[in-house]
Parts: structure tokens; C-alpha cells; sequence
């Protein structure tokens, strides 16, 4: 009898981590399900976007804060595996709107495995959840000098950290009390040529290439001197498989070990396109010039300060490194490149 195909659920199919994943699955021989919101019928530009770009993908409707409609998901799919990848993801929005972070980002966890247990599926579903970086919050007494381990103490400095600990921590109870195959992936920043233009590395690119292009003049950023373990989306999408293949569920960090700020990030951005960019002025005054011409091509925009700021944060993947066999293909300036790349492209109309 010919081997029966796998069956993986994709929540939050639509963005960067959910559309990089589907197409691994897809190329690994999954049949593929994604949930998309009720309310994006077949006649909204997004879901024909997403049939058009990966047709492969089976659209779901359903939303984390429904639970029946997830409970029928998990009934009429009987997915093998389930990727919660939903949330409302970005840490700035969480602050402006901390009620539906809490909702969609902590207890859409809930409504996801108590969905799977209400279909009766708790003991043949493997479940990822979709964890961060930003549960440990950076501060530096609780910052180890070789980066955050999974054994590591948390404490998130926004809302979203705070929805994601819940989920993290509902993920393991559900684990330990129903004995589901649950577990958490903590990734660390991750970017990419499908990140959204609201977070800043897509920010930065984008305005980049239109800076090129003459079709803007500058970029307005705020902390320059925030630091992240970045890597590349399409990496990490390749060890949230690889954890749902173990024999026993268990969670893991990915990330690359190395940190850079968001000053590093705009300087090989817009060396990208022959701009050497140096510095001038400090604090709200500083100002990025093109050192070739004198042109102000970045200034300082109090309004994208945050009210707690995470100065730094670094991972250690040792465990997912020797456990799973994971490691990056694509290094720090690889992904500047990457993603500039993309988006002269893009905005070339190419």
C-alpha cells in the first residue's frame, strides 16, 4: 500500500514565515491547508494573490478567535501536522493595541490546541508554536553573555512578548497535561524578501531601493542602536520542520549566535547601492549623509521610539544545531543583500 501523503495546517499562511513554510512542505510532498480570516472571501486581492503565487496551498476559513470554526478545520482536515504561525506579530502595533495582541497573539494559542482536543486529535497531531525572541526582554541582568538558551529566564518588555509568553507557556501545559506532541520554536528575528514593509529591516530596504530609484529622498528611522540576532526566514522555516520530526516534542532556539544593529543594517543596505553612509549630529539630531555628495538620506523620528526598548538580543542555537541538524545558509550581509536585491526589483517594476 503506497505511503499516505502528509497533511500539515498552516495558521497565518499569509505572511512571511507562513508562505516560505508552504512551499517547503509543498516541495517535501505535503498537502498543504492555510487559514485565512472568514472575512477574505475569494473576491479579496489577498486571497487571489496568495492562489496565484502558491496555488498549491488549500485555504481554510477560520481565525484564531473563532473556536468552532477551528474545531471543524481540525475535523474535516485531520492534518498530521500544525503550524501556528497567526498572531499579531509586530511589537510596535502591540503597544497601540494591547487588548487584540493579548486576544489573537496569547489566547488564539489556546483556541488552536483546545481545537485540536475538541476534535479528538490530541494524540495523533503534532503542533509548533510559533514563539520569540522578544519573551526575553533583553535586560541585562537576565542576558547571557553567550546568548539566550531555552533554559533562559523570560521577561518580555511589550504586550506581544507578554501574548507570546502566554503562548508559550499553554503550549508546554498542554504538553505536559495531554501528553500532546507540543512545542515551541523561540525564534529570534528572522527577515526576509516577504517580511511586511511595517517592520523595519523591510522598511529599510525598501526605502532603499526607492532612495535609488529617485523615487524618495529619505528614510526616518528611530533607535539606530538597537541590536538583533537576524537571520533569514527561509532558514528558519526549514527547523520548525525539522522539530516536528523528532521522536519526543521539546523546544528549541534558532538563531545565529551573532548580533548587529540597525545602524549596521542601513550602512550595507545602502553600500547595496554605492552609498557609503556616515554619520553626523547625535541623538533625535543624528543624521545619515551620503559621504560622497552631503545629501541627508536618513534623519531620527521620535515617533518610532518605543515606550520599553529591547537594546539587545542574541540567541544560542547550539541545541537545535546539534539536535536537529539545522543550521543557516544565508549569513547577515547575505540577507542585507538578499532582501535590497528584492526590492530594487520590485519597485524597478522588474
Amino acid at each position: 500500500m503506497a505511503e499516505t501523503t502528509k497533511r500539515a495546517l498552516i495558521t497565518g499562511v499569509a505572511g512571511q514565515d507562513g508562505g516560505h513554510l508552504a512551499k517547503l512542505l509543498h516541495e517535501k510532498g505535503y498537502e498543504v491547508y492555510g487559514t485565512i480570516r472568514g472575512q477574505m472571501e475569494a473576491s479579496h486581492p489577498r486571497y487571489r494573490q496568495i492562489k496565484e503565487e502558491m496555488p498549491y496551498i488549500n485555504l481554510v476559513m477560520a481565525d484564531l478567535l473563532d473556536l468552532a470554526a477551528l474545531t471543524r478545520a481540525m475535523q474535516e482536515i485531520k492534518p498530521d501536522e500544525v503550524y501556528n504561525l497567526a498572531a499579531i506579530s509586530h511589537v510596535g502595533y502591540s503597544f497601540r493595541d494591547p487588548i487584540l495582541t493579548a486576544d489573537v497573539t496569547g489566547k488564539g494559542v489556546l483556541h488552536m490546541l483546545e481545537a485540536i482536543r475538541l476534535a479528538g486529535l490530541e494524540k495523533t497531531i503534532r503542533f509548533y508554536q510559533a514563539s520569540t525572541s522578544e519573551m526575553y526582554g533583553g535586560l541585562e541582568y537576565n542576558r547571557p553573555e553567550t546568548g539566550y538558551t531555552e533554559e533562559a529566564a523570560f521577561h518580555p518588555r511589550s504586550p506581544y512578548g507578554v501574548a507570546k509568553l502566554y503562548g508559550y507557556w499553554i503550549t508546554k501545559n498542554y504538553r505536559e497535561n495531554y501528553g500532546m506532541y507540543a512545542l515551541s520554536g523561540i525564534l529570534f528575528n528572522h527577515e526576509g524578501e516577504r517580511r511586511g514593509p511595517e517592520f523595519v529591516t523591510r522598511k529599510i530596504t525598501q526605502s532603499v531601493a526607492r532612495i535609488k530609484l529617485g523615487k524618495q529622498e529619505h528614510i526616518e528611522l528611530g533607535n539606530m542602536d538597537a541590536k538583533r540576532d537576524w537571520g533569514y526566514a527561509g532558514d528558519y522555516v526549514e527547523g520548525m520542520w525539522r522539530m516536528l520530526q523528532q521522536d519526543q516534542p521539546n523546544d528549541y532556539v534558532l538563531a545565529t549566535g551573532e548580533t548587529h544593529s540597525i545602524r549596521e543594517f542601513c550602512e550595507l543596505a545602502f553600500k547595496e547601492i554605492g552609498v557609503e553612509l556616515t554619520w553626523q549630529g547625535s541623538g533625535v539630531d543624528e543624521t545619515g549623509v551620503d559621504a560622497s555628495t552631503g545629501k541627508t538620506l536618513l534623519k531620527i523620528n521620535p515617533e518610532f521610539f518605543r515606550p520599553s526598548e529591547v537594546d539587545l538580543l542574541l540567541g544560542d542555537p547550539t541545541k537545535a544545531e546539534t539536535e536537529l541538524g539545522w543550521k543557516r545558509a544565508v549569513d547577515f550581509p547575505g540577507l542585507v543583500k538578499l532582501m535590497v536585491e528584492h526590492d530594487l526589483k520590485l519597485e524597478a517594476g522588474q
